[in-house]
């Protein structure tokens, strides 16, 4: 079996939006219960979380907002926009989630484990530099991309985000720079509105920003051609030396939020098809977080597939051959507006 870390804490349970609010608590607690449950608390190791610095944090948001955030601390609770809120411990455990990010990272580049999953809140792909958005305060997978790039000195970071919404923050943070290239596959239109096929990054980072904008309705077979038709050329070229996930779980079925419909097993296909990647082109080097996914049920039996998969317990077979699927078209229309930069 793989050796598999997990980074969890109090802190990520503590977090509170309010009452009603889906990005629960309740998440974490799903998932725990999932590895107790299943006795796979028992065979993954517990890597301890840290509180990430506020020169990691600067590394891709700015000081006045981290001092925006720091300012909520101790207050019962803060509207910072209309679904982004904080409770008194809020900024503690975005520090925290983007520190256990770090931490997993850690893990796996001294070998301590092969590949990691930090189970954090607040989530982050949709804070932008200067501003907390869409349930997240700090960048965690930026902040762990920076932090490979400008700390560890990585030249080629690849962040794949396959949230049912598109990471704006992501892009935007590293849509100028060729050392991290981030590829999302996502609903849309839908929020946040960004993550058009067009929008292909600027300057240095042209060809490094790959949006796969999906309808909703695409389920397993569309995502994984499209992981082995867009993705894995790119892959091939690139040559990542660290691969991230911004693991949503809203692309689920069943999901409140979103209009996909992966399966259980879809989740378990997809985790095998990047891990394969990673093995292939960063000896194994893959860590995947947790972003979105509301149904806590779907939420349970997700992080199951996708654990079993990690720690080799089975291995899923994904490929699909010349199999039609409904991102056929799309496919053939993101490999035109992409030609200019990758072979496919």
């Amino acid at each position: 079996m793989a050796k598999v870390g997990i980074v969890l804490d109090k802190l990520y349970v503590d977090h509170d939006n309010g009452p009603g609010h889906p990005e629960t608590y309740e998440r974490i607690l799903a998932i725990v219960d999932m590895l107790n449950y299943t006795k796979m608390m028992d065979e993954v190791v517990r890597i301890e979380p840290r509180d990430a610095t506020k020169e990691e944090i600067t590394l891709v948001h700015t000081p006045e907002h981290y001092d925006k955030i720091a300012s909520t601390k101790g207050k019962h609770r803060v509207f910072l926009d209309a679904d982004t809120t904080t409770c008194a411990v809020s900024f503690d455990a975005a520090l925290r989630a983007a520190g256990g990010t770090i931490a997993a990272i850690d893990s796996v580049l001294s070998g301590e484990v092969d590949r990691a999953f930090p189970i954090v809140r607040p989530p982050g792909h949709h804070a932008e530099a200067d501003r907390p958005m869409g349930f997240c305060l700090f960048n965690n997978v930026a902040v762990g991309a920076a932090y490979l790039t400008q700390v560890k000195g990585l030249n080629r970071v690849l962040v794949i985000d396959w949230d049912v919404h598109h990471g704006n923050g992501t892009q935007h943070i590293f849509e100028d720079s060729s050392k991290v290239l981030y590829f999302s596959s996502h609903q849309f239109p839908f929020y946040p509105g960004t993550g058009a096929a067009e929008e292909v990054g600027t300057g240095d980072g042209k060809g490094y920003t790959v949006n796969v904008p999906m309808e909703p309705g695409m389920g397993d077979n569309e995502f994984i051609k499209i992981f082995q038709e867009i993705l894995k050329p790119i892959i091939d070229q690139y040559k990542p030396e660290f691969i991230l996930v911004s693991a949503g779980f809203d692309i689920f079925f069943d999901d409140p939020l979103g209009g996909m419909k992966v399966t259980p097993e879809g989740f378990a296909k997809l985790t095998r098809q990047l891990t394969d990647q990673a093995d292939r082109v960063c000896n194994g080097k893959i860590i995947f977080l947790l972003e979105g996914g509301y149904n806590l049920d779907g939420l349970w039996i997700s992080t199951k597939e996708m654990l079993e998969e990690l720690l080799d317990k089975k291995r899923s077979e994904y490929d699909i051959g010349d199999a039609e699927t409904k991102a056929d078209d799309l496919i053939e229309n993101i490999k035109k507006v992409y030609s200019d930069y990758w072979d496919f």
